[in-house]
């Protein structure tokens, strides 16, 4: 067989690198000079092209990796980009795509989704990690897509996973290139990118976010794959398909995975449910204590409290807790919760916080969940108010706004060498012999009215606050 001339490989678009290391990048355009220059494939050119060398590369990779959808329209869930009215066929109706940062939990199609984007487009795809990818390897990256414009052709496509990890150095070299149109720059990541990846790049992108796959989604997944895939036997009981679709927590990956080890696992006939669960093993938590997540349930647990809905409240302590978060962190939100949102109605519930703080520190888990279950029940059917934050915030908000801070005469030190002439201290009632004329003091701005910061409400302990409060004005 002679070889094949440059033109005729260059029509096949073959992809030349599979991404084998967390440094290699992988492109499907044979134009390429950096792939040129790098060959990493060392198989005799004649193989390439062969359909039973890719049938053999094929079998190795996984079910996942063999299952990935290659048009928009077999790409299942996530309607809300990819549906008839959703926002990536809206751009690829277009003709700018510009960048995007693709930001969703794992498992949810944000390679897929960028692979399809760019085989829509009819565009090169150069696929890399971004905590790996070096200075050298974007260079030639965007060598390569400007030299294919210049001939005629179309910009490249950049994808970079783990965009959050991106370095500032790397970011200088590709930015100006992205902002010109040289490349389009597709960034997937699991972590919130408004708080990880560099305003820079997010100014330029347009962030959509992926959600996990409902159970439907899963299933016709994994019934298409047992459908169309040959290595799997066809008998998978519909009960199997039902327990790994609910188990997987929306992670299409872990799904296909799952479905693959036990379509091999040994079970004497049909993949059953029993069968499934050894497969997928026990149901996972996912929790990143740097992450949103971290925060969305400590809000929920607080929330919960706030509101008085006792059984919501210790629901979500025990999904802080079986997530493995800090107890001690977990204390440090309760105490302050019990004096923002449960103040004086309940004054006992900081001494509460404080003691449940103090023998978490003390003792650990396991023991110390007890002990913040009965803070979080407490704290969550007390009485209630934030009067005494309210008060806080309001007379920090009042003084940021006056032009001087200046303290009444009368409530000056008269004790310190030339006071008495200067009139410290005057006309200042000592409320122990006149309470109702030392009540009756302006302490604030004398020859104004004094403002109201602290209103107590009618819940709990401060009722006899405000009671007291009432009297002393009469």
């Amino acid at each position: 067989m002679g070889q094949a001339s440059p033109s005729t490989n260059a029509k096949l678009q073959p992809v030349l690198i599979i991404h084998r290391g967390r440094d290699e990048l992988r492109e499907t355009d044979p134009r390429s000079p950096a792939l040129a220059a790098k060959p990493r494939c060392t198989l005799p050119l004649m193989h390439l092209w062969s359909d039973e060398v890719q049938a053999r590369l094929d079998a190795t990779r996984p079910l996942a990796a063999r299952m990935r959808p290659q048009r928009l329209q077999d790409i299942v869930g996530q309607a809300h980009l990819v549906g008839e009215h959703g926002l990536v066929r809206s751009l690829l109706a277009g003709s700018h795509l510009g960048s995007l940062i693709l930001w969703g939990p794992p498992g949810t199609g944000k390679t897929t989704l960028a692979e399809v984007i760019a085989t829509e487009c009819n565009r090169p795809f150069t696929s890399a990690n971004a905590a790996t990818i070096g200075v050298k390897q974007i260079r030639e990256v965007l060598d390569a897509s400007r030299r294919r414009i210049a001939d005629g052709g179309p910009p490249g496509i950049l994808f970079l996973d783990e965009i959050h990890r991106f370095s500032k150095s790397q970011q200088d070299v590709l930015l100006g290139d992205v902002e010109r149109g040289i490349v389009s720059l597709i960034g997937a990541t699991t972590e919130n990118p408004y708080y990880t990846v560099n305003d820079a790049l997010i100014s330029r992108s347009t962030v959509l976010q992926l959600q996990s796959l409902e159970a439907s989604d899963i299933s016709t997944l994994l019934n298409r794959a047992i459908e169309t895939d040959d290595t799997l036997p066809a008998d998978v009981l519909p009960e199997a398909i039902a327990l790994l679709a609910d188990r997987c927590e929306g992670d299409a990956r872990r799904a296909l995975a799952a479905l693959e080890i036990a379509c091999h696992l040994p079970s004497g006939g049909a993949v059953t449910a029993d069968v499934a669960e050894k497969a997928i093993g026990a149901r996972g938590r996912r929790f990143d204590r740097q992450g949103d997540q971290h925060y969305d349930l400590a809000s929920a647990l607080i929330k919960c409290i706030r509101a008085g809905d006792v059984d919501a409240s210790i629901h979500w302590l025990a999904v802080l807790l079986e997530a493995g978060e800090d107890p001690r962190f977990i204390s440090r939100r309760l105490a302050i919760l019990a004096s923002e949102d449960v103040g004086l109605a309940s004054p006992q519930a900081v001494q509460m916080a404080a003691a449940a703080w103090q023998i978490v520190e003390r003792i650990g888990l396991p023991e110390a969940e007890l002990t913040l279950s009965e803070l979080v029940i407490y704290l969550a059917t007390c009485p209630k108010s934030n009067a005494a934050a309210k008060a806080i915030w309001d007379a920090r908000a009042a003084v940021r706004e006056l032009p001087g801070i200046e303290v009444p005469l009368h409530l000056r030190s008269g004790h310190t060498r030339g006071a008495s002439e200067l009139g410290y201290g005057k006309d200042y009632v000592y409320a122990h012999d006149n309470p109702a004329a030392a009540a009756a003091m302006n302490n604030i701005n004398p020859g104004s009215e004094p403002p109201t910061y602290y209103t107590p409400s009618a819940h709990g302990f401060e009722a006899t606050i405000k009671q007291r409060l009432d009297e002393e004005g009469s």
